[in-house]
């Protein structure tokens, strides 16, 4: 008997590879928003509607670079324009987080993105497979500040929301430990008349802490004190404790043991906050949260997210009692505990 002939399988289904198309070419959106933002188009279109040349002009591009990038904002939603030939302009979202004029300012969270961040996404598979290549510790000082100045602008939501989120009335000294620029500590004083706070931080970014306190008028009411969370003795006298964006440095057992080091100099019925892109069980909700893991991925030798449930099982390990769970601003929520 002769083996049967073969042919190709037929399709049972119209499948539509779209979505690995739009995921695999995301990294085009991506740079198309970074030069936008590198060669001044929203800046640009923040003077008013122009027509290509106008443009070209403000942006000291040829008419062909400018249509490039114009034409990709377009597509993307960030620019409007009127008709094929008619002026561009900034759509609301560009215009309030992009072109410097806005209530919020996410420029310097671009830079540092294009700058710090793409540059080691390249290096993802190796990140996983056998940790990063650098750590965004080991950055020099310039590239510190733009790492600074982005995490701080991404986390500039978050940070203003805290303090609507819990109630901080009655508490008097909190510990803002790994505080970077000291934007969380700035926000909860702001919101509560009778609080001060002590931001811990190591050296290069103790003293853009210290410039942000002195710009915000709050010299006297936040304090920077250059330390380590993981050695060295704690600044005592506290009675509300904040970790803010620094527990996806670490592995679950460091940060078992800074939660540890925190119980130790925490007073009875001691506030503890711990700010996060924390995620549902699965570690895949919020979808920006479970993103975030490669970004930590890639820059950090622990650098992971965890799961709200993770967080709690550290707690309850380490003197603490978990006391709610809250929205802040996107991805990011807080997981507030008592000392018990």
């Amino acid at each position: 008997m002769s083996a049967p002939v073969t042919t190709a399988a037929e399709p049972t289904t119209s499948l539509d590879p779209e979505p690995i198309l739009r995921l695999a070419s995301g990294f085009m959106a991506a740079k198309h928003l970074f030069a936008a933002h590198e060669l001044g188009l929203f800046e640009a279109l923040a003077e008013g509607p122009a027509r290509l040349d106008a443009l070209a002009a403000r942006t000291g591009l040829t008419s062909r670079a400018a249509r490039i990038s114009a034409d990709a904002m377009v597509a993307l939603g960030l620019v409007e324009r009127d008709g094929v030939d008619g002026p561009y302009r900034n759509g609301a979202v560009a215009g309030a987080f992009l072109s410097g004029q806005g209530p919020a300012d996410l420029r310097p969270l671009l830079t540092f993105w294009d700058r710090i961040s793409y540059p080691a996404w390249s290096h993802l598979a190796r990140a996983l497979a056998t940790g990063p290549p650098t750590e965004i510790l080991e950055l020099d000082d310039e590239l510190q500040a733009v790492a600074s100045a982005g995490i701080e602008a991404i986390l500039a939501g978050p940070a203003s929301a805290l303090p609507a989120a819990v109630d901080l009335r009655g508490r008097r000294r909190l510990l803002d430990v790994g505080g970077g620029t000291g934007s969380w500590s700035i926000a909860a004083v702001r919101a509560t008349e009778q609080l001060t706070a002590t931001v811990l931080e190591l050296p290069a970014v103790a003293a853009l802490a210290r410039e942000r306190a002195a710009a915000a008028g709050l010299a006297r009411r936040v304090d920077v004190v250059v330390g380590d969370a993981l050695a060295g003795d704690l600044p005592g006298g506290h009675d509300v404790f904040l970790l803010a964006n620094v527990a996806h440095y670490w592995s679950p057992a460091t940060n078992r043991a800074v939660l540890d080091r925190l119980r130790r100099v925490a007073p009875p019925d001691g506030l503890l906050l711990l700010a996060d892109f924390w995620t549902d069980a699965g570690h895949a909700r919020p979808v920006q949260a479970a993103m975030m893991a490669g970004e930590f991925a890639v820059h950090l030798a622990d650098g992971d997210v965890y799961s709200v449930d993770e967080v709690g099982g550290w707690l309850a390990q380490t003197g603490w009692r978990v006391d709610g769970h809250h929205p802040l601003v996107g991805p990011q929520s807080v997981v507030v505990a008592r000392a018990v």
